[in-house]
């Protein structure tokens, strides 16, 4: 039925064909192209051509390597950072609305702390404190990014938890854990899953920004950001080093965002 919804609009069919070919690129990424850091000053800051065909770097680099290879690391941070926010979000969010009391009284002040400080300060702060690297920016992406999911996944529950399957189930017996995992969860997993797809577009861009401010993954491995980085500094001549990252930047955070529109409407009865 989901799906049936979801492919009534062109455009999110489009944005899902084009996340899938830039994940099957980046995990084919060594298969496709040369070494991203391979040096070649005789070739520094060249434009487009049949050799480089999207241009060279300051360093002779090819632009097209870093741009695919950047995908592999700006797709696996987004992927694992918003993972560990669903995880985290997902059990806290369910412990509160399933229990209540001072279950929910306790989530609802974390909640609440984390939200009192601005969410790209706080990765800042992670990120300044254990070094730049692949693993701390994904983990200071995760850890500050769950609440959203804790929030809809209390919602769920507080509303399906007192439902006629849920009673049965408390009536027959059957442990809380049984109860939250079989029952429960499958019926409350939607709206944070719309809520990932959202949250993998502000994790690539997140990242994008904090390697773009040398905070991210640290050179030379390619991030978009990094490249993006690179090329501020010969932007009046080297327009191809910003243009590209920018523009895959820019579309897969969009099209991420267009499958999380759709998603949520296919969701949504009253949408019809």
């Amino acid at each position: 039925m989901m799906w049936r919804r979801f492919r009534r609009s062109k455009l999110a069919l489009i944005a899902l064909f084009y996340v899938g070919v830039v994940v099957l690129i980046a995990i084919c990424a060594p298969l496709l192209t040369s070494d991203p850091n391979n040096v070649d000053l005789a070739s520094r800051l060249r434009p487009p051509d049949r050799t480089h065909r999207l241009g060279t770097d300051d360093l002779g680099r090819d632009v097209l390597a870093r741009v695919i290879h950047g995908a592999r690391v700006s797709l696996s941070v987004g992927f694992a950072a918003t993972a560990i926010s669903l995880i985290i979000g997902s059990f806290l969010g369910a412990l509160a609305g399933y229990y209540g009391g001072a279950a929910d009284w306790f989530v609802s002040r974390v909640i609440e702390v984390v939200l009192c400080f601005p969410f790209l300060l706080l990765v800042l702060a992670i990120v300044a404190l254990f070094g730049p690297s692949f693993l701390t920016v994904m983990i200071a992406l995760g850890l500050t990014s769950w609440t959203t999911e804790a929030r809809f996944m209390r919602g769920e529950f507080l509303r399906i938890r007192e439902m006629e399957f849920a009673q049965a189930a408390r009536a027959s017996g059957a442990r809380d854990a049984r109860i939250i995992f079989r029952h429960l969860l499958p019926n409350a997993i939607a709206p944070v899953l719309v809520s990932a797809s959202f949250g993998v577009a502000a994790a690539i861009l997140t990242e994008s920004a904090l390697s773009f401010l040398g905070l991210g993954v640290p050179p030379p491995t390619p991030t978009w950001g990094n490249i993006l980085s690179t090329a501020q500094q010969h932007i009046d001549y080297a327009w191809w080093l910003a243009l590209f990252p920018g523009v895959a930047i820019f579309l897969t955070v969009a099209a991420f965002n267009i499958i999380g529109d759709r998603v949520r409407d296919a969701l949504d009865p009253r949408s019809e």
